[in-house]
């Protein structure tokens, strides 16, 4: 690895063989981990798509983290802190109070609820059957709002691929783009759910190891120069006019609410949600749960840290940071061995392929589930058709063909490497959080929820993330998850409170029957 360090010039780094050593045992530990969860448990689809609800507690826990955080933990809230600094931990603090909220209110209930209604195996799945709807309205529209932003958001996934292999390693941007597609393809292809949990859990264990031993190492480096890192970043953000250690300087009232406001997006992300219907036991949640918040804390400090002392060691290092979301390759690359520092490499693409395979699997598993299976079971009604194992089989086929159908449309759409994909995460996130968030909710605790009322929260969250993106906030400048769960919320009330009549005996039964399970594992 050659090292450029001339005082004031930019970062730039040629790989040498042992970032190619590294990259290449990363991609053969996930390909075998998919051989692995091939073998192990994917003939039918409840395995295919949810591991047959036989997870574990450690394996949800760091699938759950690893599959939400993507290369934001890693590239994009380090950035944010060397920019701006302390300002920028109000979405870390969010998305805290979100997961762990997320845990209490959403994560049991759903475990045994979509059990108890039909053995629901996806978001529309359970919807519909929560609600008794048997024209598919709901099962339609959850998915169409699933296939559509998971389409988008894999994409800006793969654009993060294919530019860190492009800086990284030199190779040409579509070249990165095919390697990170097809790594993720395969293991997710053979292996499911079962594939996407387990590397989920070896990526969340690199990235944890990663953002950890990079800002003690910095601190270390800084000290042992004679440097006392905050009294340095203080005098920097003075020579700079900016206070880095201030945690509101520079930001109003509306970005503070709006950074917070990212976590109530948890509720209703289908990449997270699904780690909760497949875990083992309900009675697993509170271990999951502390495993799960207590990786995501110490991961997001140790995120902040490596940003903030970014500041120092960028002066002390006469580094120029030409893009700041690169502060942590830089620091990873200058402090580390040329083999650990390929480690931390394949740790900052185990935070974007663990958030992709999630994409794609969900995405898929609602192609299947949502329209194929539904439309192939009203085309056999009544005549005679394959076995139930027979089924399974084409069932699980046709997962593993819509895997690679996802894939190949988000390529598509991450094709252009100027392509402005990646502005739409919060978007995404947004219109996920709006659209499903309140309706999960008020669909777990709520007796009184209509289908008309669900189908109302639905149209009603996603339909105002999108006009407030399409009016600029409006000029408010207050993130679009904001007004989304609140339109969606009211909207889900009223109707229902306006449409009781659709209340069925099977759904206040189903619903006693799930609160009486968790009431007796107390």
């Amino acid at each position: 690895m050659i090292l450029n360090t001339t005082a004031g010039s930019a970062f730039t780094f040629t790989a040498g063989w042992e970032q190619y050593v590294m990259m290449a045992v990363y991609f053969i530990v996930l390909i075998a981990i998919g051989v692995y969860a091939y073998n192990k448990s994917t003939s039918n689809l409840n395995e295919y798509m949810l591991g047959g609800r036989n997870i574990g507690a450690w394996v949800t826990a760091l699938s759950a983290g690893a599959s939400d955080m993507s290369g934001w933990m890693l590239m994009g809230l380090p950035g944010s802190m060397y920019s701006v600094g302390l300002s920028s931990i109000w979405i870390a603090v969010g998305l805290t109070i979100g997961a762990y909220v997320n845990y209490i209110v959403v994560a049991p209930k759903l475990r045994v609820y979509s059990e108890v209604s039909n053995d629901s195996i996806t978001l529309p799945d359970f919807f519909e059957n929560r609600f008794k709807d048997r024209k598919h309205m709901l099962r339609i529209i959850a998915g169409l709002v699933i296939v559509i932003f998971f389409a988008v958001y894999t994409a800006s996934g793969m654009v993060s691929g294919g530019k860190l292999f492009e800086s990284a390693f030199n190779l040409p941007y579509h070249w990165g783009l095919f390697v990170t597609a097809g790594v993720v393809v395969i293991y997710t292809f053979f292996g499911g759910y079962l594939a996407v949990s387990l590397t989920d859990f070896f990526q969340g264990t690199i990235m944890f190891i990663a953002i950890v031993m990079i800002p003690i190492a910095t601190w270390m480096t800084l000290t042992g120069d004679g440097i006392e890192p905050f009294v340095r970043i203080e005098e920097l953000g003075a020579l700079a006019d900016i206070n880095y250690l201030s945690l509101i300087s520079g930001v109003s009232i509306i970005t503070i609410i709006s950074n917070l406001a990212w976590g109530f997006g948890y509720f209703g992300q289908p990449h997270i949600i699904v780690r909760f219907m497949s875990i083992k036991s309900h009675k697993l949640i509170p271990k999951a749960r502390r495993i799960g918040i207590i990786w995501m804390a110490i991961a997001l400090i140790g995120a902040c840290l490596t940003g903030l002392l970014g500041i120092a060691f960028t002066d002390a290092t006469r580094h120029n940071v030409g893009d700041p979301e690169t502060i942590l390759v830089l620091m990873s690359q200058v402090l580390f061995h040329p083999l650990v520092g390929g480690f931390f490499l394949a740790a900052i693409l185990a935070a974007i392929m663990s958030t992709i395979s999630s994409q794609l699997l969900v995405t898929s598993s609602s192609l299947v589930q949502d329209f194929y299976k539904m439309i192939r079971l009203k085309m056999i009604d009544g005549k005679e058709t394959k076995t139930e194992k027979e089924q399974d089989k084409l069932f699980v086929l046709v997962g593993r063909i819509s895997v690679i159908l996802v894939a190949v449309v988000a390529i598509l759409i991450a094709w252009d490497d100027e392509s402005v994909i990646l502005n739409i995460v919060a978007n995404a996130w947004a219109g996920f959080g709006a659209a499903f968030g309140p309706l999960m909710v008020m669909a777990l605790h709520w007796k009184g929820m209509t289908r008309s009322g669900a189908i109302a929260s639905i149209i009603g969250g996603a339909g105002t993330v999108i006009i407030w993106i399409a009016a600029g906030t409006f000029g408010t400048g207050l993130y679009e998850i904001v007004p989304g769960v609140i339109v969606a919320t009211l909207a889900g009330i009223i109707v229902s409170k306006m449409t009781q009549n659709e209340l069925k005996p099977e759904m206040a039964t189903e619903f006693e029957e799930t609160e009486r399970i968790l009431r007796e594992d107390k």
